[in-house]
């Protein structure tokens, strides 16, 4: 807190302030030098302290320029940027004989400069040139290099050492350690790419079952004058690795079993790192710990059978609220309110509660979830309240609860839940109330090699339900749902970094359907809607329905969607960017009756997408063939 004294004077404290400060300067002019004095002093002084003009300009200058010049303009910024002599150009007081001494190193560096490259044989020039009229520096070096022919690797030798040698379980390993490599024959020697290859090895081996490995011997061996490069690398695993049990450091509000359960670290199988980053990831993710770390312990005198691992945490606080805003072509800006309790009292649940506003969607919900069992298997308690302002030509005020029990895998995610739905809609001639019970199966298989942004693989999504219907004649229902994601790139390439750059073709599917007599009123949550920015592209969100006798839009019983795009990464200057442009065709239908799906509605366009660091930005120019205009689509983020 920023606190202000007021200090208050009597009236004749501020004359008698003034006339203390006249005295005081009057005093003062008498130590300032007389004019006849500063005459008498000389123009030497003055030069010292002032400078004339032309050695005040020499002040400023550098101490020399340089440049250099070479046919490859990789090797000249390379030399121009870490020469030695860029070290000593800003000092103004070097003489002729210490740039002279410079340039006789600046050879030798450049030497060294240009074998990291891969040129074992340049030709070096140096050229000093006294410059006084210039007014960037009194002297200028030139240094002209030819590289000479470049080094390529003529041979590799891999070899291992310790378990990983012998051992037909790690042929896998060894063999993608191989074919991996980055340096193969044929390719430019160049230093950094050198140590490069040799690192990805070791990571490589280190990743699954040896964490202990290093590279016991590396050598390259340069033929100058034949320009060629033998390399080769040892590797020593060291000992194989099994997990042991693990430690929680840091629990003191929650429950360190239940911490080892949501980790599910698998104690007794083979160290891998992936396992080892998805254990801390779920715990970092389950909501109860600020920050997680997990390290395995391989000192001295530690079973490497059971190594014990040990994950160090930072609780997060009891409760929390979360405040949230967003945006999406569809709805306008978003805005949402979440409250979290991670221990209720006496049930030791977690409670998430969210309200959530947009134009479209006012959304006030509970969920409360319990600690996972050692199967794995949780329950969960759902209550929501919900209306929608944009289902098709109508407002459906909602109401859910659900209770069951989930399962979230690594790939895999399954629920099986009671579930109770009661809708109303507004409008002119709405469709009827409705209100149903019924017991759900849900599972979703995730098998994408980037969850957060993929650039290949398959998702895939499954609901079945079975219940009644409460209001007016109560009668049977089966209510079925899929959705399917493939992305698939074209072609194919051992390089990594070659296979980033080649295009894809993503597949999306989506089918549902509500089996019952025409007279039940099935709620209008569990009917079906498409349209908008992850459905077809080019028209309304949720403005794809069911076409009734008032000629207004409504959910309908049976929905099916299907879209093809083209997905090409932009290369520039070589290199890849984080950008790419798409080309799509989606088309979607929502009927009463399965054999009016028929009539699809399409929408075609094209697109951008940027990898931003926090996740991918997606821009989409949609045409709506049906209703003759143009949308835009805009979205952020991955989920399926």
């Amino acid at each position: 807190m920023l606190r202000v004294a007021v200090f208050r004077a009597p009236a004749f404290f501020w004359p008698a302030l003034v006339l203390l400060s006249c005295a005081l300067l009057l005093q003062g002019c008498g130590l300032l030098p007389k004019k006849n004095e500063e005459a008498a002093a000389g123009g030497n002084e003055a030069a010292l302290t002032t400078g004339s003009g032309d050695e005040a300009r020499q002040d400023a200058r550098d101490a020399f320029t340089l440049e250099v010049t070479s046919p490859s303009k990789d090797v000249t910024e390379y030399l121009q940027t870490h020469l030695d002599l860029q070290r000593y150009r800003k000092l103004d007081d070097l003489a002729a004989s210490e740039v002279s001494r410079l340039m006789v190193a600046a050879e030798g560096n450049a030497r060294e400069l240009l074998n990291t490259l891969g040129y074992f044989t340049p030709t070096i020039t140096l050229e000093l040139k006294e410059t006084p009229e210039s007014d960037k520096a009194p002297r200028s070096i030139h240094v002209d290099v030819d590289p000479g022919p470049a080094t390529r690797v003529d041979k590799v030798q891999i070899d291992f050492a310790g378990p990983v040698a012998d051992d037909a379980r790690d042929r896998a390993q060894r063999d993608e350690i191989r074919s991996g490599w980055k340096l193969p024959p044929g390719q430019l020697f160049t230093q950094p790419g050198w140590e490069s290859a040799k690192t990805f090895g070791l990571r490589t081996l280190s990743a699954k079952r040896y964490p202990t490995a290093r590279i016991a011997s590396s050598k390259a061996d340069i033929d100058a004058d034949a320009s060629q490069a033998g390399l080769q690398v040892g590797y020593d695993s060291g000992p194989a690795y099994r997990f042991g049990p693990l430690t929680i450091n840091g629990a003191q509000r929650y429950d360190a079993d239940a911490a080892r359960r949501i980790a599910r670290l698998p104690v007794g199988e083979d160290y891998d790192q992936q396992k080892l980053l998805d254990a801390q990831l779920r715990l970092a993710s389950s909501g109860y710990y600020d920050s997680v770390f997990l390290t395995m312990n391989t000192d001295a005198g530690v079973d490497p059978q059971a190594a014990p691992i040990t994950a160090q945490v930072r609780e997060a606080s009891l409760q929390k609220v979360v405040l949230g805003v967003g945006f999406t072509s569809d709805s306008g800006p978003r805005v949402s309110v979440d409250h979290i309790h991670n221990k209720i009292p006496g049930l030791e649940w977690r409670a998430v509660s969210r309200f959530s506003y947009d134009k479209n969607t006012q959304l006030l919900n509970t969920e409360w979830t319990g600690l996972p069992a050692e199967s794995g298997w949780r329950w969960f308690n759902l209550a929501q309240l919900q209306r929608d302002n944009n289902a098709g030509d109508y407002t459906v005020d909602s109401a859910r609860w659900r209770t069951g029990r989930s399962r979230a895998g690594d790939r895999i995610d399954r629920s099986v839940y009671l579930q109770y739905d009661y809708s109303v809609s507004k409008g002119v001639d709405p469709p009827p109330s409705g209100a149903a019970v019924s017991l759900n199966w849900a599972w979703t298989g995730r098998y994408f090699d980037n969850p957060a942004a993929p650039s290949r693989g398959n998702g895939l999504a499954a609901e079945l339900g079975a219940g009644y219907t409460l209001l007016g004649e109560r009668l049977p229902f089966l209510r079925a749902y899929g959705r399917w994601l493939g992305i698939f790139p074209i072609g194919s390439d051992a390089d990594p970094q070659l296979a980033a750059r080649r295009p894809r073709l993503a597949l999306r599917a989506e089918a549902g359907g509500v089996i019952a007599k025409d007279e039940a009123q099935i709620p209008q949550p569990l009917e079906f809607l498409t349209g908008g920015d992850t459905t077809v592209r080019g028209y309304s969100y949720r403005q794809i329905g069911v076409v009734n006798d008032s000629g207004r839009i409504q959910a309908g019983r049976y929905m099916n969607v299907a879209s093809i795009e083209w997905q090409q990464p932009i290369v520039r200057n070589g290199k890849l960017s984080d950008f790419e442009g798409v080309a799509f065709v989606d088309a979607g239908a929502v009927a009463d009756q399965p054999g009016d799906l028929g009539k699809l509605k399409v929408g075609t366009g094209v697109g951008v997408r940027w990898r931003s660091p926090v996740g991918p930005v997606q821009a989409d120019l949609a045409y709506g063939v049906d209703v003759k205009s143009v949308r835009l689509h805009l979205r952020f983020g991955f989920t399926f």
